[in-house]
């Protein structure tokens, strides 16, 4: 027979369980910051309509992260993944210098 206050207590802690791994991953997915020195050496932009095409000369209007080969989210995620930016995501209207076409 199982006790209510045993079943209670088990499920408090299978609750607080999965909050810290929620919390984890949303951690995990913090988006990548314009300013973080990674971010700023490669010219990230969050949006790549804002990339300063002074500076970025061959930058194009259609490059943007969510189709550069570097980008491991799906084409209708807001924001994926990067190698080159570890544990973070960038956003797929971004844009960095590493572009390169998806093959």
């Amino acid at each position: 027979m199982t006790h209510p206050r045993r079943v209670f207590l088990m499920a408090i802690a299978a609750s607080s369980a999965a909050l810290t791994t929620l919390s984890t991953s949303v951690h995990a997915q913090a988006k990548v910051d314009e300013k973080d020195p990674q971010a700023a050496a490669l010219g990230y932009a969050a949006d790549t309509t804002k990339v300063d095409a002074k500076k970025y000369p061959n930058h194009a209007a259609a490059q943007a992260c969510g189709n550069c080969a570097l980008y491991q989210g799906k084409p209708a995620d807001a924001a994926g993944a990067c190698p080159l930016f570890a544990g973070k995501v960038v956003a797929a209207k971004g844009w960095c210098s590493a572009w390169a076409k998806k093959g």
